[in-house]
């Protein structure tokens, strides 16, 4: 009978230590999905993050590419400029030399 006992008293002591062990792993099963959680919402903000960088440097490059436009604009506006006062000096200078023969 008290082999009996003590064989209760083992079943009994084996099932607390693994109720122990599986209260330990549920408790690490929730912190794991805590921190899946703060994973997912730091991912998350990343992304809304990305896509309003995404759209500021869209931004600025179609800035930039209208400077660059007006710019070569400028410089081709400078060089016809340049171009006529140069085609102008040299037909002001044929003309005269015409004139002084």
């Amino acid at each position: 009978m008290e082999n009996g006992k003590n064989r209760l008293r083992q079943a009994q002591e084996d099932a607390e230590e693994v109720k122990g062990i599986m209260l330990e792993n549920m408790n690490k099963a929730e912190e794991r999905t805590g921190k899946l959680g703060e994973l997912e919402d730091r991912a998350d903000e990343l992304l809304t993050k990305t896509k309003a960088f995404e759209k500021t440097t869209n931004q600025v490059k179609q800035k930039k590419r209208w400077e660059n436009k007006k710019m070569k604009l400028v410089f081709i506006g400078i060089g016809v400029i340049v171009a006529l006062i140069i085609l102008g000096l040299i037909i002001f200078a044929i003309v005269d030399s015409t004139r002084a023969h």
